[in-house]
């Protein structure tokens, strides 16, 4: 269908867009660009961030005794996150080691290891892929189980989360027994990718997790 488009004398149209008659000279300050509307756009370039210390990250984790359960102290890590400076120091720690273009996927462990894992991923342009308890993923998936000291849990992932040969790195914020990280490792191991490494913001050694950890290269930031 065809619309008659009334012709506007050029002296008389009833509107100009600010692009075609600007009502006055716009001039660009240095590391400004114009985006694709001809509006001006400015360059983004935050300051090099210093990390915090270790022992500076390690202040701010608030101990919580008796939680969940009477006799447990719990490391609670919601202050770090809350401090936009220490959440990225962590990060930045985490991925100390990390050569660019040395990881195509990190894999978070549910839940808390994807808030670590996904930000990890992003900073180095690697992909994401959370493992979850069972029953939560949407596809099709992979299980695991892991014995717990009552019991067993199980964890999933989706099968077309890791292609084989892909450089996997496992982050998590907690180590304690291992189970769960361990039941992690298999399911990618099962995906046929190649696990590179398996870091961790905290780990309680008195737990010796790591004795259930396959993986050779094993770091925590925080130890108690």
């Amino acid at each position: 269908m065809w619309a008659h488009i009334p012709h506007w004398p050029q002296n008389s149209r009833p509107f100009a867009s600010f692009v075609d008659r600007p009502s006055a000279p716009f001039r660009l300050g240095a590391g400004s660009q114009r985006g694709f509307d001809g509006f001006p756009r400015l360059k983004h370039n935050p300051p090099r961030m210093i990390p915090a210390t270790i022992q500076e990250i390690e202040r701010t984790i608030r101990n919580v005794p008796d939680f969940p359960k009477p006799g447990i102290q719990f490391k609670d890590i919601t202050p770090v996150l809350a401090d936009g400076h220490l959440f990225g120091s962590v990060i930045a720690h985490l991925l100390s080691d990390v050569k660019p273009g040395s990881v195509d996927k990190i894999v978070g462990i549910d839940a808390r290891g994807f808030i670590f894992g996904a930000a990890a991923a992003a900073q180095i342009g690697a992909g994401f892929v959370p493992v979850r308890k069972k029953g939560k993923l949407p596809w099709a998936t992979h299980e695991q189980s892991y014995d717990l000291e009552y019991g067993s849990n199980t964890v999933a992932i989706h099968t077309d989360a890791i292609h084989p040969g892909e450089r996997v790195l496992l982050v998590d914020d907690l180590l304690a027994t291992g189970g769960t990280a361990a039941a992690a490792l298999k399911l990618v191991e099962r995906l046929g990718g190649t696990v590179v490494g398996v870091r961790f913001v905290i780990e309680l050694l008195f737990l010796n997790g790591r004795e259930r950890i396959t993986a050779t290269d094993v770091r925590s930031l925080i130890a108690y």
